[in-house]
């Protein structure tokens, strides 16, 4: 019982501190996610539009702000439709919001650039 107690004497307050210290710099484990890893990716690269995407993004009166703060950052990219595993360029699609989804991207990821192929309003 003795040991039990000097052990948790040591580890309570060294959680706490580990805590504030990555909670201050920013630390999170949300970024080791398939889902967060594919669309940081993206979002690191530079974007290339394709005809049709331009055309629907005109239509849909989506702007590349829009785009990329809303669609793509808080999006959730369909692994089951998705292939994830083509070479060279991994193609994705992307729906926008989580639930109840209200648009939908398809993406090609190389290593140097993005290329937005569609973009579909669902209602």
């Amino acid at each position: 019982m003795k040991k039990l107690k000097f052990y948790a004497i040591g580890l309570v307050p060294g959680l706490i501190i580990v805590f504030f210290i990555l909670n201050k710099k920013g630390a999170s484990c949300s970024g080791y996610l398939p889902n967060s890893r594919v669309i940081a990716e993206t979002l690191s690269k530079d974007f290339k539009y394709s005809e049709t995407f331009t055309a629907e993004m005109n239509t849909l009166k989506v702007n590349e702000k829009f785009l990329k703060d809303s669609i793509i950052t808080k999006g959730k990219v369909d692994f089951d439709r998705s292939h994830a595993q083509k070479k060279p360029c991994p193609d994705y699609v992307l729906t926008y919001p989580e639930n109840n989804p209200t648009y939908e991207i398809t993406f090609e990821k190389c290593e140097e650039n993005v290329t937005l192929n569609s973009l579909k309003k669902l209602k």
